[in-house]
């Protein structure tokens, strides 16, 4: 067996540029990868369906999405764990309590609460959310993920519910102001990966992952090789055991290099 075998790959600030672009050093990474025989996946917050684009320039064909709730490998469905309706229907009363605003996301659709506020809209566009309707309650079973958009650090209290394991991760992104992840202590990249890994019977130490935001803490401390990017926020640097330069400095092709797998 080869030393490494599968490679997990955060987007935003890490496959992905500020300017929603991919450096060609980062295309040139995963195509050596893939040629010395590692399966390398998109692993993100992002909804699957709205990332197609992203994989089909980059040759990926597996992947974590929401944060870790639908995990697929070459079509495969490893992981799939929609959030209990409770919480769904508790975020919905205090979002309407407050005036805030919620993205939720299914396997096919962008559910939100709101999409004519200004913070609203750079979120739409700034993820390419095309793929939207408002949320309606018939959806309530099939919800993978959750984004708080707008929302005070000071305020992010009113969203725990006692019984459930969830913490929030800040959208590390310049251009979203207080956006926030809601994730599950259970339901992470990390618990997916780990799923990934154990249908593909291989351990730990066989994997790699790059990530620069704290959605991606568990993925990082779980593989054998976790990289957090030189513009990953502070935070994370103890759960990852590498660093690489940043995502506008050729990081996972750098970090990829201290591994021997790129040139």
């Amino acid at each position: 067996m080869e030393k490494y075998q599968t490679l997990f790959l955060d987007i935003d600030g890490t496959t992905l540029r500020s300017d929603h672009t991919i450096q060609p050093s980062t295309k040139e990474a995963i195509k050596q990868a893939q040629a010395n025989g590692v399966e390398v996946f998109l692993a993100t917050g992002r909804p699957i369906h709205e990332i197609q684009d992203i994989a089909k320039e980059l040759n990926v064909h597996s992947f974590v999405g929401y944060n870790g709730a639908l995990a697929i490998y070459e079509g495969f469905t490893v992981v799939d764990e929609p959030i209990s309706p409770e919480v769904i229907d508790f975020y919905l009363q205090v979002a309407q309590e407050n005036d805030d605003e919620l993205v939720f996301y299914t396997s096919q659709l962008n559910l939100l609460t709101n999409d004519t506020k200004p913070y609203m809209k750079e979120f739409i566009d700034y993820f390419g959310l095309y793929n939207y309707k408002s949320y309606h309650k018939s959806f309530r079973e099939e919800i993978l993920g959750i984004t708080i958009v707008n929302l005070r650090p000071e305020e992010l209290h009113k969203y725990q519910l006692a019984g459930h394991d969830i913490y929030f991760s800040k959208i590390n992104v310049a251009a979203i102001q207080n956006g926030y992840d809601v994730i599950r202590e259970s339901v992470n990249k990390g618990e997916a990966v780990k799923k990934v890994l154990a249908h593909l019977n291989l351990p730990s130490e066989t994997a790699i992952a790059f990530g620069d935001g704290m959605n991606d803490k568990d993925m990082l401390a779980f593989v054998g090789e976790g990289f957090a990017m030189g513009n990953a926020d502070e935070e994370l640097q103890p759960f990852a055991n590498r660093q690489t330069t940043s995502v506008e400095d050729s990081g996972i092709y750098n970090g990829l290099k201290q591994l021997g797998i790129t040139k």
